[in-house]
């Protein structure tokens, strides 16, 4: 078998643009971003809802198009330990950089972000769960939205059912804590 001394570099040279060519591949891209509007998504200044007959399987489904619309909503959650307990684990991963552990406002940041005391009579008493869940799915003007899918999908999104967790937590046990003396005042 005879060789031409330019097969083999040719072949080098082909070999290297073998991964470009396969990455190209439609099935080199994440599932999670492909061209598809998922439910409860804005597309197009629209909110899409699942399809009228199919029947979701986890969640608690929910249709406003902001915070004020949310306002009226009955949380749909019932409270207890076990609603609170997942409330308070994510209360403390989403919330707490900003609001505190205790939810008074006592972080680091709070301050110079204007984070809102959360055990106030405002926001326990004169707030409606609905007008919670909805800050919580849409934010504020500097709070982020927690509910809100981006293009692709949002990684600090929380569903529907973990947004009234975090609610039931915030109105029935955040204010009942206990403050935890720190260092500093000891």
């Amino acid at each position: 078998m005879r060789f031409n001394g330019r097969l083999i570099p040719a072949l080098f040279v082909l070999s290297l643009l073998v991964p470009t060519v396969v990455f190209a591949w439609p099935w080199s891209t994440d599932m999670m971003n492909q061209p598809s509007v998922k439910p409860q998504e804005t597309y197009k200044g629209k909110i899409f809802s699942f399809p009228a007959r199919s029947i979701p399987t986890i969640g608690v489904l929910t249709t406003v198009a902001n915070r004020d619309e949310a306002k009226s909503l009955q949380n749909p959650i019932a409270v207890t330990e076990g609603s609170i307990k997942i409330g308070k684990r994510l209360f403390i991963i989403y919330c707490s950089a900003c609001h505190g552990l205790s939810g008074k406002a006592d972080s680091p940041v709070s301050p110079k972000i204007g984070a809102i005391d959360l055990t106030t009579e405002y926001v326990q008493k004169d707030l409606t769960e609905g007008w919670l869940f909805g800050t919580i799915t849409f934010g504020g003007a500097i709070m982020p939205a927690y509910g809100i899918s981006g293009e692709g999908g949002g990684s600090n999104d929380l569903s529907v059912e973990e947004r009234w967790h975090v609610v039931n937590y915030v109105r029935n046990q955040l204010a009942k804590q206990p403050v935890v003396a720190s260092k500093a005042d000891k």
